[in-house]
């Protein structure tokens, strides 16, 4: 093998060699999905591709990997220990939980997200669940299908109030949409600061909310942080969203709060398990929208994700700092 594949304590820069291109490895995600869009780079980076099977091989022999199948934990199983390893790791995905491992934790390896490419989608996917709740749509269209006739009342949103927690660009995206829409917004972070609540302020805020909406990164402290006791101190009257990563919830409190009354409602678009199967009894919690993995998807979305990658790679290949660089012990990239 040669040193250019070993690693270095330089990791923003690609090895150099007058012979050798620099190795880009990447993680498709299956043959239903197009590949990315890596024309750009023709000439100045040597690509091949890897599923799980053939990943743990192919791993040493790359610079660079491009984890294109963002739902996959192959790279946790397949993450060499000591030895040549990727100097850098790019997720076309905001979590980074699906891939991190103590090895690749501890090493050298920059590891950089797609923050920036579904913020503003998944605050307009907020905001039309907080308006479907609202207005009752999903109680229209099934009375409709049933040609049923009901006048009913709905809510307004403007005057509530909603506790939206993750101050990364996804929750600050969040409360700009919902702040539009006349609703009081508070947001908590991590740690307190000017615009942004501290943890230990969570459970103050959320028994005045109407709207309670996740969107934190699932962590060792985040993990389950909403369980029986979280939603037994919103009011019943509220609706919970959650469009983090599926185990910040703990899924049966949730049902157990719907079926009992102690919410009003709730959408769920992750899942602990993905996809969910047929007999979760999600499917049938009275006041649930479920809805796949989609909140952040809309036409065009891979497209984006394809050319922030070469965007990434250039910098890189010019030993430019990245953007989006993950601080790997706390999961996410820090807010400034």
């Amino acid at each position: 093998m040669s040193d250019a594949s070993r690693p270095t304590s330089d990791t923003s820069r690609p090895p150099t060699s007058d012979t050798t291109l620099p190795t880009l490895l990447v993680l498709d995600a299956g043959p239903d999905v197009p590949p990315p869009r890596l024309g750009r780079l023709a000439g100045r980076v040597h690509v091949r591709h890897a599923d799980a099977s053939t990943l743990a091989d192919r791993l040493p022999s790359a610079d660079a990997l491009l984890v294109w199948d963002f739902a996959s934990h192959a790279v946790r199983h397949a993450w060499p220990g000591e030895g040549p390893r990727p100097r850098w790791v790019h997720t076309a995905s905001a979590g980074v939980d699906h891939l991190m491992c103590p090895e690749l934790a501890a090493s050298d390896t920059l590891v950089t997200n797609a923050r920036g490419v579904f913020d503003a989608p998944i605050a307009e996917y907020v905001a039309a669940l907080v308006l479907a709740m609202a207005k009752d749509l999903p109680h229209t269209l099934a009375l409709q299908a049933e040609r049923t006739w009901l006048h009913r009342e709905t809510r307004r949103v403007a005057g509530t109030r909603a506790c939206v927690v993750g101050s990364g660009p996804i929750g600050r995206a969040i409360v700009r949409v919902l702040e539009a829409l006349g609703i009081t917004v508070a947001l908590v972070g991590r740690t307190a600061r000017a615009d942004v609540h501290g943890p230990d302020e969570l459970d103050r805020l959320l028994t005045r909310a109407d709207w309670v909406v996740c969107a934190a990164p699932l962590t060792d402290d985040t993990r389950g942080m909403f369980d029986a006791r979280r939603f037994a101190l919103m009011p019943p009257s509220a609706c919970f969203v959650n469009i983090g990563r599926g185990p910040l919830v703990v899924e049966k409190d949730l049902a157990l709060a719907l079926t009992d009354r102690g919410l009003a409602g709730a959408a769920l678009d992750v899942f602990e398990q993905e996809p969910l199967t047929p007999d979760s009894p999600l499917w049938s919690a009275p006041g649930l929208i479920v809805s796949p993995h989609m909140s952040g998807d809309t036409v065009g979305w891979r497209d984006e994700l394809g050319a922030q990658f070469v965007e990434l790679y250039e910098q890189w290949e010019a030993g430019r700092p990245l953007a989006n660089v993950v601080d790997k012990k706390r999961g996410y990239v820090p807010g400034h």
